[in-house]
């Protein structure tokens, strides 16, 4: 990931190159942490349970970790802790998974391969698949709303988190997205109209990590509208990006098959707006979302690394 080093807005400070420079070890060692504690709260073994075999299944198969490592990134950038935002932040990777799952499946994009492993369709079968995406959601809102501090401060927060996760997986977020794209398959959207589906379809619930994460912390309302710009920008730069591999990149690095966007007749970016359009709108947009964190100290800097880590990808 050299291309971090390089600074490409000069007001950014020695302290932000800083922690692009370390952003490797941070997404690391938070991956870790999550990884624990999602298979923690899984209780899932090796035994007769077909449906929390597919769910391990799915949920271990690698990836990025980078919504639930944006709601830490968010907490911290709020200064709240750590421990009380980690079981938050596993449920929202649960509820990611769960999407992928059903992605997946036949009826949607009949996806063979996600991260260089058979999809759980393929691995189990569609009954099944399903049944585990069903119960990842499930499990996710479970965890939110178990708590063992009964205080009005604290149930009032919890309240407000289910609700925050629950519009944003629902058919007013990811749902209506990926609803959009099915009913676009074959047709051509302009650009406002591929926006506004990407910024549900995948947008929605990279708000609601960051969202999540800042109010567990001491954000007042301005900073908090901060983050949902952020947020807003660096997950249609996640999509542009995701969009672009999708063209251009190795499959080998994807874990899964490239072109398929082409041939299913998705609305893309690159196939709108040309690739290197389309990656010049991906660095304006995070150029905006740095522009929303000017308001917080070097506390927001892992944020600020994630914004130019998620253009400087290759998987």
């Amino acid at each position: 990931m050299t291309r971090c080093l390089k600074n490409p807005f000069p007001q950014t400070s020695p302290e932000i190159i800083g922690a692009m420079i370390e952003l490797k070890q941070y997404l690391q060692s938070y991956q870790e942490t999550i990884n624990n504690k999602i298979f923690e709260l899984l209780k899932t073994s090796d035994g007769p349970n077909r449906t929390a075999q597919a769910m391990r299944y799915s949920i271990s198969a690698g990836g990025k970790r980078i919504r639930p490592i944006l709601t830490l990134a968010a907490a911290e950038a709020t200064h709240a802790r750590m421990s009380d935002v980690l079981p938050a932040a596993c449920a929202i990777e649960m509820i990611h998974t769960y999407s992928l799952i059903h992605d997946d499946l036949p009826a949607m994009d009949d996806d063979a391969l996600r991260r260089g492993k058979p999809t759980s369709h393929v691995q189990y079968d569609e009954a099944t698949a399903i049944l585990a995406g069903d119960a990842l959601l499930t499990l996710a809102f479970e965890i939110l709303s178990s708590t063992d501090n009964n205080s009005r401060e604290c149930l009032s927060r919890q309240l407000r988190v289910v609700h925050v996760l629950a519009k944003a997986a629902g058919y007013q977020g990811m749902i209506q997205g990926q609803m959009q794209d099915i009913c676009a398959e074959g047709s051509e959207l302009d650009l406002d109209a591929l926006i506004t589906m990407h910024s549900l379809k995948t947008g929605a619930l990279i708000e609601a990590a960051i969202v999540v994460g800042a109010l567990f912390g001491s954000a007042d309302r301005k900073k908090m509208q901060a983050l949902r710009t952020y947020a807003r920008q660096i997950g249609l730069a996640f999509q542009v990006i995701d969009d672009i591999l999708n063209v251009s990149g190795d499959p080998a690095e994807l874990g899964k098959a490239v072109g398929t966007d082409l041939n299913r007749g998705k609305n893309t970016f690159p196939g709108l707006m040309g690739t290197t359009k389309a990656a010049a709108y991906a660095e304006n947009l995070v150029e905006a979302a740095l522009k929303a964190l000017e308001l917080f100290d070097n506390k927001a800097d892992p944020l600020r690394a994630i914004a130019r880590y998620i253009i400087d990808r290759n998987n």
